[in-house]
């Protein structure tokens, strides 16, 4: 267990699972400067940390997390007008780019277990993230333009891949709750379940994927990620240079053995 994280994030590593937690519940789980720092610096060391294998994203109370907590961003924007020094809009730049990089760069999956309302830069962590499980009780909302902003936290880039640009569009231009069963249909969530059961389910698939073979998940992320902005051509050249690191990998001749010998792989994550 790490303490050194702020209370507004928790961080907890087991059996190569780091589980992260967005703790502020009252709030929402709206994200000010220490909530967004301790975010950041919870993913960097998840992503470091050659012992996690896997990495779930999730929050207490009933929303995963609002977005940008706009109390504090009211008073900075105040404080610029005032004082003409510092930018209340330079938090993209400082903490929002790095926690999506983090999420999306790190050469494990991550998971995000979705309890409750996602929104604005809320939404655009867990469109971030590998795979989403959802609460039937959860929510998405890009919210953005209802505040007369645009897009941040790589919405931009995401939700488009998952959903097409049209469908984008519109739910950008027109910010509205999307509820879990419509996210579902379009794509955004992967995995629909009771909220009752969303803890126990979203472990249950981050830990399927903290035992399973690290090096082929990493070369998959790196592979989607690659084929997003690439040709065919491109695409086809980076598979072969992903094949040939998974297949030197300790964990494809496991693979293979436990094939042959008809018993279920024991994945050592390398």
């Amino acid at each position: 267990m790490a303490d050194h994280m702020a209370d507004s994030v928790l961080y907890e590593v087991s059996d190569g699972l780091a589980t992260i937690t967005i703790n502020r519940p009252d709030a929402m789980n709206a994200m000010n400067t220490a909530a967004k720092v301790a975010l950041r610096d919870a993913l960097r060391s998840a992503a470091a940390d050659t012992a996690v294998r896997a990495v779930l994203l999730t929050a207490t109370g009933r929303a995963f997390c609002v977005g940008q907590d706009l109390k504090e961003h009211v008073a900075k924007l105040e404080s610029t007008r005032e004082s003409g020094s510092g930018n209340a809009l330079s938090t993209v730049q400082e903490h929002y780019n790095p926690i999506v990089r983090a999420i999306t760069e790190m050469p494990k999956p991550v998971v995000a277990g979705v309890n409750g309302v996602a929104a604005g830069a809320g939404f655009g962590f867990a469109l971030a993230c590998d795979y989403r499980v959802a609460a039937d009780t959860a929510s998405f909302n890009t919210s953005f333009a209802g505040v007369a902003l645009t897009a941040d936290s790589g919405v931009s880039w995401t939700l488009p891949r998952l959903i097409g640009q049209s469908r984008a569009a519109d739910l950008l231009f027109f910010p509205r709750s999307i509820s879990a069963q419509d996210a579902h249909e379009l794509g955004i969530v992967n995995k629909l379940v009771p909220a009752a059961d969303l803890a126990a389910e979203a472990v249950a698939v981050a830990r399927t994927l903290a035992a399973g073979p690290t090096v082929a998940y990493a070369a998959l992320k790196e592979s989607l990620a690659h084929g997003a902005g690439h040709t065919l051509s491109e695409a086809l050249e980076k598979e072969d240079e992903l094949q040939t690191r998974a297949g030197r990998s300790e964990d494809h001749t496991i693979a293979v053995q436990a094939f042959l010998n008809k018993e279920k792989p024991k994945y050592l994550g390398r």
